[in-house]
């Protein structure tokens, strides 16, 4: 991807999102917790039996997550004592980043599928690849994508 923006990349560094995605998510542990957290644990002692995470670590990274509004932590309905953590809104937004990332790791690092696998609870197929969309629905590749300021997207909207 380059466009005309290139040169600008740097200045823009302070307004681009992703530096501040990555300082939310953190590191892998943040990933693997939001994996485990997708498929249903929901106390500290699942996620650090699951997940072989040091305490020390898995509370770090916890409190980080609910810090950023991605998981909620709330007392448990059956003992008021126990905390449990549940993905919000927020954490449920980050599932396509979660299903690309797994899906560029079959792909690129380990070159098998993942087990188990990913499938419709309508018809019980695998999930689509996930893919860069136009608006009109059309798969982009890399030659289809151009960086544009936003006042120069709009005039092309305008154009149209």
């Amino acid at each position: 991807m380059g466009g005309a923006v290139r040169e600008t990349l740097r200045a823009m560094a302070r307004e681009c999102s992703l530096p501040a995605a990555l300082e939310a998510m953190g590191e892998r542990w943040s990933f693997l917790i939001l994996r485990g957290a997708f498929n249903g644990l929901r106390h500290f002692e699942e996620f650090q039996s699951e997940l072989g995470i040091a305490r020390n670590i898995l509370a770090n990274r916890l409190a980080r997550l609910v810090e950023h509004g991605i998981l909620a932590r709330q007392p448990c309905a059956d003992d008021r004592r126990k905390v449990e953590y549940r993905l919000t809104d927020k954490g449920h937004a980050l599932l396509p980043t979660m299903v690309a990332l797994r899906q560029w790791g079959e792909r690129w690092e380990t070159g098998v599928p993942a087990s188990p696998i990913l499938v419709d609870a309508r018809d019980g197929k695998p999930i689509a690849p996930v893919t860069v969309q136009a608006q009109d629905g059309r798969v982009l590749g890399k030659g289809d994508l151009l960086w544009a300021l936003p006042e120069e997207a709009e005039e092309a909207r305008a154009a149209e």
